[in-house]
């Protein structure tokens, strides 16, 4: 098995090679703060700090968001609120290609040539289609539980998720840990191709995010996410300062009166100190000397310090959106979008010439 290449992040590597970072979001309308402390906050921080040479790319990738149903005119909604919201968070369409995923064909098209040699057994010890679909780690696609739910879209997204990465040649890709498993396998298609066709594509490396999880404000033993039916289990980078402390107030944490971080023991708790020690990006302490800076205030107190930790953050990402959702802006929005697919597609078919070459079409 390939053993992935991460660093924290930064992307100082060999000034011979020039580097292309790559992401993407799926469009599930605006960000939670989760999204922005595990993703969106490095993605700016990549384009500040990157050399001029340096190409950044950041996609909605809306492709992947069809492996579930999906209500057409909520997807197009939503996936205007996350361009409207990649931009409210700092990045700049002239430094980075921002564009959306479907108006770049030579991603599906990559994808196809990638399936035809990629595992199905590889494939089918990926983790994230059982957990859609709630089935144990342990199952096979062939399972009879597996086969009455699942759908090729969704078992073989992770080739599209190689695709979206390599037709760029990316050198470098922001994830969390938990998509450390999908860079390894996009290595291995990269791999795979280079030994039979030459060496086209470019293996990426991955760029650990420092921000660790954000965990939902009701149920803190589950991820923050959109998903979740009660509103309160999340705060949206759009949320009004009223909204950001109500939700604070009433996220779950326990009845021991002093602030103390203990992730298992007290989760709610820790999430919240999680939170605050995320936000303060200038620091460089420990949760738990966080805490002990806070172990004698009440949790009504420590709440109140939390919520406004929080606004205080999102306070210019928030009047951002709301001025680019503006209807005078929507126009913008969509030409923005439009350069940013231009720009893609010019990248990404440069790569295919070569792919397309290579395999004799």
């Amino acid at each position: 098995m390939l053993r992935p290449t991460s660093r924290l992040l930064s992307i100082a590597a060999s000034p011979s090679r020039r580097q292309v970072v790559f992401s993407g979001i799926q469009p599930t309308g605006v960000p939670h703060l989760g999204n922005y402390l595990g993703a969106l906050r490095q993605w700016v921080k990549l384009q500040d700090e990157a050399a001029p040479e340096s190409t950044l790319l950041y996609s909605v990738v809306d492709l992947h968001a069809i492996t579930v149903a999906q209500d057409p005119a909520r997807l197009r909604q939503w996936r205007k609120e996350m361009f409207a919201s990649l931009i409210a968070v700092g990045l700049d369409p002239k430094r980075s290609i921002i564009f959306c995923q479907s108006a770049v064909p030579a991603h599906s098209e990559l994808m196809w040539i990638l399936s035809c040699t990629a595992s199905i057994g590889y494939l089918s010890r990926m983790t994230q289609w059982k957990s859609k679909l709630a089935l144990p780690d342990n199952v096979s696609p062939l399972d009879e539980s597996s086969k009455a739910k699942l759908r090729l879209g969704l078992f073989s997204y992770p080739v599209l998720q190689a695709a979206d990465v390599l037709v760029h040649r990316a050198t470098h890709v922001p994830v969390g840990e938990d998509q450390s498993q999908h860079l390894e396998f996009a290595r291995n298609c990269a791999n795979a191709f280079n030994h039979t066709s030459g060496k086209i594509l470019v293996p990426p490396e991955t760029i650990l995010s420092p921000a660790k999880r954000v965990m939902s404000l009701t149920q803190p033993q589950l991820k923050m996410s959109k998903s979740h039916k009660n509103p309160k289990s999340r705060i949206l980078i759009s949320d009004s300062r009223d909204e950001i402390t109500k939700k604070i107030k009433s996220a779950l944490t326990d009845s021991i009166s002093s602030i103390t971080y203990d992730p298992q023991q007290r989760p709610g708790v820790s999430n919240l100190i999680e939170i605050l020690y995320h936000l303060d990006a200038a620091e460089v302490r420990s949760c738990h000397e966080l805490a002990h800076d806070y172990k004698d205030l009440s949790m009504r107190a420590f709440k109140e310090k939390v919520a406004d930790s929080i606004d205080e953050r999102l306070s210019s990402i928030r009047d951002k959106y709301e001025s680019v959702m503006h209807d005078a802006n929507t126009h913008w929005l969509s030409d923005m979008n439009e350069e940013g697919s231009r720009r893609a597609r010019a990248s990404a078919d440069a790569t295919m010439a070569l792919v397309r070459e290579a395999v004799g079409l």
